[in-house]
């Protein structure tokens, strides 16, 4: 019988060359699977819907806000317009407003104390894009903190809302209807107006020390204000209104 002689290096290779094709044998996934092989374990969750609000489990019946946090039950968006068309939920616009269920403990500012300012059962309209939807007890939530919160309406009408903080409601000036020469201008070409009317102000920011500071501005005044600031909204009679905070105020008009 022939036999080879293989030095250190030789041995190694050889070692080497073997696990390689051992290592890529494991690597290799079987062409086929039988129906009856056993295949990797999938999760299932038929019982989870996604959406866009967290839900919680059913087991969870209350939430508490923590903090300067407010816990708010969204009103149902509009399901038909005022002429009674019936609005496709993509068309139905997205509800700003709710009702206040739960508030946090407040916050400390300095060495001083401060309560959420705002009472269970209030009717609240708050920032567009604040907060974290949750579906709580098959009903739409939204988590927020008290200062997303734009002001109080306890009515159908934002005439009579009352801004928080440091806001301001403002009725806004009517656009031209015509250029200096005389041309008439559509609604798409009319310049957005930034002056308006002060209707309502708020009690003022919170202080280092959690006192308030009132506002400069006060009921009744003309401000011109930032082009794109604030939020705004519709009167039941067709004025447009707009919230924003003090520092959007760019001057007080006489």
């Amino acid at each position: 019988m022939a036999s080879v002689q293989l030095s250190g290096a030789g041995v190694a290779a050889a070692a080497f060359a073997a696990k390689g094709r051992a290592s890529i044998e494991a690597l290799r996934l079987p062409a086929t699977v039988a129906v009856g092989e056993a295949r990797p374990a999938r999760r299932s969750f038929r019982g989870l819907v996604v959406k866009a609000a967290t839900v919680v489990a059913p087991k969870y019946t209350t939430l508490k806000p923590l903090a300067d946090r407010v816990l708010v039950k969204i009103k149902s968006s509009e399901e038909k317009t005022t002429g009674g068309i019936l609005l496709p939920t993509t068309a139905q616009s997205k509800p700003q407003g709710g009702e206040v269920v739960a508030v946090g403990e407040g916050r400390t500012i300095g060495d001083k104390k401060v309560d959420i300012s705002i009472q269970v059962g209030a009717q609240v309209v708050y920032s567009k894009y604040a907060g974290t939807e949750v579906e709580l007890n098959n009903e739409n939530h939204l988590v927020l903190k008290e200062d997303d919160i734009i002001g109080i309406l306890e009515t159908d009408d934002v005439k009579d809302m009352k801004p928080l903080n440091d806001r301001v409601l403002i009725k806004v000036a009517e656009a031209d209807d015509e250029t200096p020469g005389g041309l008439l201008l559509t609604q798409t070409t009319k310049e957005k107006p930034s002056i308006g009317t002060v209707v309502a102000v708020g009690p003022g920011p919170l202080d280092e020390e959690g006192n308030r500071n009132p506002l400069v501005v006060s009921a009744g005044s003309t401000v011109l204000y930032s082009k794109y600031a604030g939020s705004e909204f519709k009167g039941t009679d067709g004025t447009n209104y707009i919230v924003l905070r003090v520092s959007d105020l760019m001057a007080v008009l006489s």
